[in-house]
């Protein structure tokens, strides 16, 4: 459960946390189509917070909305300025944060019309996403009936609300059963993800992960295969079946919210010697060295928050 905050942005201000409302009619709410983003914010080793890849899901955020043909009014500049005022106006050190964009009420029907785009950020307290526990000892993952999207049936490089429809039905189903989270097949078959984070295999300490074909493009993969490739692994990306899986040495889960979160157990099969393995912990350590600010090496990855703003937040875009 999300606990109440003080403040949100909306459509260019904060407004108070119970005065972020939108009419029933809102087109997205009918019809899914929301770009949004998922994001943290690190209270770091060295007293500072500071926001994880900021740029790279300010930009993924505007290129969802272009993707279906959402025009965003305000720039990435105003969009990154805002989530800090309002995880400061919220007093956290850390924080999970989700800007949206949508389509607000006016045409009903299934094309939008002329209907304004609005815009919000939120933050709120988040853990680990999949338990602390399943950071330390791993999770039990069931492959689930439902099948990932075809590129062709959505558009899988944005990240929208009407997609993760998919997501639900399969999360829903696989904890019914007793599991933590889903694995999700390809229309060919081939593993893809899970509900809502990236997945990667090791076999003789080599990374395998899907290739981004009907995949979301995801940004902690990104800083994994990164990582990975600095720590000596060789990291492939190409398809693969789920038994693959089966005969892994070591399966973990990248995501915003799951972090780098390990795969002690798939249908009914115990994967390597059923605990995190020497890859996946050193990545989780090389991870959290980032994001923490321990690691130098990627500065450039932590926004700060007491960094200079870069411009007024109510400011909307040129044209």
């Amino acid at each position: 459960m999300v606990d109440k905050l003080k403040k949100i942005w909306l459509d260019g201000k904060l407004v108070d946390w119970d005065d972020a409302r939108v009419h029933v009619l809102t087109h997205s709410l009918h019809y899914g189509v929301a770009a949004f983003e998922g994001v943290r914010c690190y209270l770091c080793h060295d007293g500072r917070s500071a926001i994880f890849r900021h740029k790279e899901h300010t930009r993924r955020l505007f290129n969802s909305a272009k993707i279906y043909l959402m025009d965003i009014p305000y720039t990435p500049e105003t969009i990154m300025d805002a989530t800090k005022e309002v995880i400061e106006a919220n007093g956290l050190k850390e924080a999970y944060i989700r800007p949206i964009a949508f389509i607000g009420d006016g045409v009903m029907g299934v094309h939008p019309g002329s209907n304004a785009v609005r815009v919000s950020v939120i933050c709120w307290k988040w853990g680990a996403y999949l338990g602390d526990d399943g950071i330390a000892k791993g999770i039990r993952v069931k492959t689930s009936s439902f099948t990932r999207h075809h590129q062709n049936i959505m558009l899988t490089k944005a990240k929208v609300s009407g997609n993760y429809v998919n997501s639900v039905l399969s999360k829903m189903e696989v904890l019914k059963a007793g599991y933590d989270e889903a694995l999700m097949l390809d229309p060919q078959g081939n593993v893809a993800e899970g509900s809502g984070e990236n997945i990667f295999f090791v076999r003789d300490r080599k990374l395998f992960t899907p290739p981004l074909t009907n995949v979301l493009p995801g940004i902690t993969r990104d800083t994994i295969i990164t990582l990975a490739h600095e720590l000596g692994y060789e990291v492939r990306e190409e398809h693969f079946s789920r038994d693959s899986l089966y005969l892994a040495d070591e399966v973990f889960f990248t995501g915003t919210a799951a972090e780098v979160t390990p795969v002690r157990e798939i249908d009914d099969r115990v994967i390597g010697e059923g605990r995190p393995g020497e890859v996946v912990k050193s990545l989780q350590k090389a991870f959290f060295d980032v994001v923490k600010g321990k690691d130098k090496a990627h500065g450039e990855w932590l926004d700060y928050l007491d960094q200079p703003a870069r411009g007024k937040v109510s400011g909307r875009s040129a044209g």
